[in-house]
């Protein structure tokens, strides 16, 4: 490996960390709170996003399915063909996009509007059609992508994920899920195995 390519490696190691890191800082504690008390009472929570936000919103529904909440995820060219049957008045849709202006979720914003969904934005880009039109917003303030050329989702695909386990870690306290629930709805692989060894069981 060239010198240069472990200088591009560390390089991009400390900007992702402080992508993250940053977050402590400049987060709107308030946006944040009410998120978490609408996402801790809803009956359905639905994410959408696409490209690389696509992949950090599919993983923050499985996250909160891992913790009781009914959730799931949709890309966008599902939402407009009928996808969006699944979301009803008062339930809660997450679209992720770093601009906010991405073509294809447009008339997903639209949709959710009409049907009274609460719509939750994570975006970089305040002043975006998502931003304008979403009930809650979850700003991210990324100062650089990580790789070369900048032109990469990497330091804010990072932020992206870093803010959806922070609201992950505060919604297992707001509801008090317990190891026990956990037990109950992740038998497989290594956790379960662990929690099994452990004898903790559903009561």
């Amino acid at each position: 490996m060239k010198n240069k390519s472990l200088t591009a490696a560390i390089k991009s190691l400390k900007i992702e960390s402080k992508a993250i890191g940053d977050m402590a800082e400049y987060l709107d504690r308030d946006a944040f709170a009410r998120a978490v008390d609408v996402l801790a009472n809803a009956r359905l929570i639905m994410t959408c996003a696409s490209g690389s936000s696509g992949i950090a919103a599919k993983k923050f529904a499985h996250s909160l399915c891992c913790i009781g909440k009914s959730a799931m995820f949709i890309p966008p060219c599902e939402a407009v063909h009928g996808g969006l049957g699944a979301l009803k008045k008062g339930d809660v849709t997450v679209i992720v996009s770093k601009g906010g202006k991405t073509t294809e979720l447009l008339p997903v914003i639209d949709a959710c509007r009409k049907i009274g969904a609460m719509l939750l934005a994570v975006t970089e880009n305040p002043a975006s059609y998502l931003a304008l039109h979403a009930d809650l917003l979850l700003k991210l303030k990324v100062e650089r992508e990580s790789d070369g050329l900048g032109l990469m989702a990497t330091a804010s695909f990072a932020a992206t994920i870093g803010i959806f386990d922070a609201l992950l870690a505060a919604l297992i306290e707001e509801t008090d899920f317990s190891p026990e629930q956990f037990a109950l709805i992740h038998p497989g692989g290594a956790v379960g195995e662990t929690l099994n060894a452990l004898g903790v069981s559903f009561k």
